[in-house]
This record gives structure tokens, sequence and C-alpha cells, in this order.
């Protein structure tokens, strides 16, 4: 079996291939090795290459299967992590000049130890917007990360790195973080799947920290059934987070089978159905063709619940970084740090009534799953811009496109509900992506609906780079 045609697969038929024999783990890590050398240059999506520590990893593998042990569901798939996690030997950056200063982390971060767990391959950190704070993927540091789609364009971030490689094929499983949107838009912009769960699902601990209270962390993947086993195995308690909720394991991917009969599945009207260009909304309208739905439901208070989040996320970031602005503010991103030093300045009024906001918010929402499953709604309101690009035009008004890329997750983001971000663009077009929207803890149902328009052939996530 060819390692190279494996790699144009999904991460569940590489570990089934490497499991069963047919193709050593090494062969594979050599084969993605190899790949991320010839397109990385051009993409920008790694700042760091872990190949020895890759080799290492295969070569265990090889022999534990050689001497008849299962190394576990994700045997010899290559991953790659957000450079915000923890890797052991290697400075946790979070895209910034500031961190190269810190001492190599002593261990991996949790979730990073489940996948190796389960028999991932680590090939490396991936680039990212400096601290998380960031739409497009431009890094000061370490430069744009582009779309493998179209490298002139953006791969959107702040998880800009996890959208490009897993795109490209350069890592088929990656693990991104989420404040405001950061794994729905490089999701959208680079046609994949991600999955931002319910806040508190997954322990945030070993990663370093942009947003507190809306902060997630989760994965992203090319198929449903690849993310699903993701999220199944990056689950469960542990320590070292205070906002982990320590739910037990509850697997998804035996749901992904039972389709969507019995769901009430809606279109988000209202705020989500105006602002993003034709293309944004008319992905939704499929889905919900396809779906067999025609209803649409307004989501109250969405515009207030983004104004409360960029108050919270530009307090709460600011308090956070206050002593790196005092001490070495000439060291940031500029625009990073003018945000910073503007939610320093924010009256503390401001943060009490957005989180006021955003609690009226919540319950306004949690009304409408009553009568609701699952929402749909735009991921981004447009496909990727050009790098360097700093307007668009949304609604003929010119905007700036760093913000305004989060115009549609901003809302879900700062309630913590679970989404599931899909890629629905058709051959020959830019990728754009929906988001699929449930209540509290029912990943399971974003996750069913995204199979259904996988298995209906509406979404779709092609291997992008050759």
């Amino acid at each position: 079996m060819n390692a190279a045609d494996l790699l144009a697969g999904d991460a569940t038929g590489i570990a089934e291939a490497v499991r069963s024999g047919a193709v050593s783990a090494a062969a594979v890590t050599e084969t993605v090795l190899a790949r991320i050398a010839r397109l990385n240059p051009a993409l920008n999506a790694f700042t760091d290459v872990t190949a020895d520590r890759a080799r290492a990893e295969a070569a265990s593998l090889d022999a534990r299967i050689e001497a008849g042990e299962d190394p576990g569901p994700l045997a010899g798939v290559p991953v790659a992590v957000k450079n915000l996690f923890d890797i052991a030997g290697l400075p946790t950056r979070a895209g910034s000049l500031i961190n190269r200063d810190r001492a190599p982390a002593a261990a991996d971060g949790v979730l990073l130890q489940r996948l190796s767990r389960a028999g991932a391959v680590l090939v490396g950190g991936l680039n990212m917007g400096e601290y998380a704070y960031d739409f497009t993927g431009e890094n000061a540091h370490d430069g744009a990360c582009r779309n493998p789609h179209d490298p002139a364009r953006m791969s959107g971030g702040s998880s800009s790195g996890c959208g490009s490689a897993t795109a490209a094929g350069l890592a088929p499983v990656s693990l991104g973080s989420d404040t405001n949107g950061s794994i729905r838009v490089p999701s959208s912009l680079c046609g994949i799947f991600g999955l931002k769960p319910t806040y508190g699902r997954l322990t945030r601990h070993g990663s370093f920290p942009f947003c507190d209270s809306l902060d997630h962390l989760g994965p992203f993947a090319r198929s449903v059934r690849d993310l699903a086993l993701t999220f199944d195995l990056l689950q469960g308690p542990a320590e070292g987070d205070h906002a982990c909720a320590g739910r037990p394991v509850e697997p998804s991917s035996p749901t992904l089978g039972r389709g969507i009969e019995g769901l009430r599945i809606a279109a988000a009207g209202g705020y989500f159905a105006r602002g993003g260009l034709p293309v944004a909304h008319e992905a939704v309208e499929r889905a919900a063709t396809a779906l067999g739905t025609g209803r649409v439901v307004e989501v109250p208070g969405a515009a207030l619940g983004r104004a409360a989040a960029y108050i919270i996320t530009n307090a709460e970031s600011a308090a956070f970084h206050l002593q790196r602005l005092r001490t070495r503010a000439g060291d940031f991103d500029p625009d990073t740090r003018d945000r910073f030093l503007a939610g320093a300045m924010l009256p503390a009024a401001w943060y009490v009534q957005a989180q006021r906001v955003r609690r009226w918010y919540h319950d306004q929402v949690m009304a409408l799953f009553r009568e609701v499953d699952v929402l749909l709604a735009p991921a981004t309101p447009c496909p990727a811009p050009l790098v360097g690009q700093k307007t668009m035009v949304l609604d003929g008004v010119e905007l700036p496109v760093r913000p305004h890329l989060g115009l549609f997750t901003q809302p879900i983001s700062c309630i913590g509900l679970p989404v599931c971000a899909v890629p629905m663009a058709r051959p020959g077009e830019l990728p754009i992506g929906i988001q699929v929207i449930a209540a509290p803890w029912r990943e399971d149902l974003c996750l069913r609906v995204a199979a259904e328009l996988e298995r209906l052939g509406v979404a779709r996530a092609p291997l992008a780079g050759d």
C-alpha cells in the first residue's frame, strides 16, 4: 500500500492500514515529512518540524505492532498542534517573539498526550496569530501562513497553521484553539472540518491562554469520522484547568450513522442571514435544502453577544498580558499590542456590563434550544481574502478584514456553544464553510448533521496543495 495515497485520504484510513501491517508507521512518517519539506516553504504552516521525534515514535509503533500489540486508534497518524500547545523540549511560543525566551516545556500538553497514547505521531508545531489575537493568519514574527487552495490568500486565524496543514495533508489531524472563532475561521477559509466543543468540555492544561472565560481547544480534520474519533480521544476529566467540567467521556463516533431523523434543524436568520457575501449565505441555504429543512429562526441578541465578546476578550487578555506590556511592549506585533493596550484602558463598568449581557444572551439562546436541536449559520462572511488585504466590502460598506472575519463566529463563542465547522464549497470555488451549532454538551448532534452533509456529498474537504 502506498503511503502517499493514504495521505490523500483520512486519518482513520491511515490508522487502519498501519494497524493491519499494510504499511508501516515509518513509511507514513517519512512520506509526510517529505510532503512538509516540499509544501511548507510556500505555505509557512509549520514553525517547528519535530522530525526526530516523529521518526522515533513511528519506529516504536512499528515495533509494538510487530510484537502483536494494538498501538491505538490513531496508530501512525501524523498530527501537529498550534504552537500554543506545550511540546516537550520546545518553548511554547504562542505565536509571539517574547515567549521564545521561555524555558522549553517539560511535558506535552494534556490533549497532545492523549493523542500520543492513541498512537498518533507528532510532526510539529504550527504557525498562529500572535497570542491567538487574530483572524487572518498573518504573523509579524513568523510570517503569514498561506492557504493551500491559493497561496496568495489567507489561511485564517488564529489557528492558521492548523487550517493550512490539515487541508494540505501535512497533518491529517491537528489541534488548535478557538476564543472567538479561531477554529471555525481557518476551517472555513481552508475547506476542512473543525470542532469547537462546549466551553469546559476539553481541558486546556498545557496550553498558553488568551482569554480565560472564552478559550476552547479542539480538533481539525478532513473527514467527520476523523473529527469525531479525535474528539472522543480528547475527552475526559483532567487536573490543571479550573474551567474543565470534568465530564466523563461521551463518545460521539457511535452516533454518526444515526442520520438526522427526529432532529429539529433550522437556519439562523436575522443577524446571521445578512452581512456576508452571497456565497456565505448560499452555503447555508444549500445545507438546509440538503437536510430537508426550510425553517428559519431568529437568534435573539446575537449582535449584543458579539459586542460583549469583544469587550470581554479585550479586557481579560489585556489583564493577562499587562506585565509583558509594561516591560516588553516593543516586542509585540504593533497591531496586537495596540489591542491589548486598548483593553487595559477599558472601564471596569464596561466589563461588568458585558458579562451581564452575556448572561442575558445565554438565557435567550437556551430558550431557543427548547424549540430546535441544531442551528445552521455561516462560518465566515466571505472566502479567504488576499494576504495583506486590509479591508473588504460587506453589504456595500468597506470594513476592516481582521475583526470582521469573526462576524458570525463571535456570537457563538460568547456563550460557549459546541459548533462543527463544515466545508461547503463546490468544485472550482474557493472554500467556505458553515457552522452547525447545538446546545451545550451536544457535540454529537453537530457531528451527526456534519456527517449527513458529508454523506450527501454536499460537504467536502478535498486535499489541497498538489
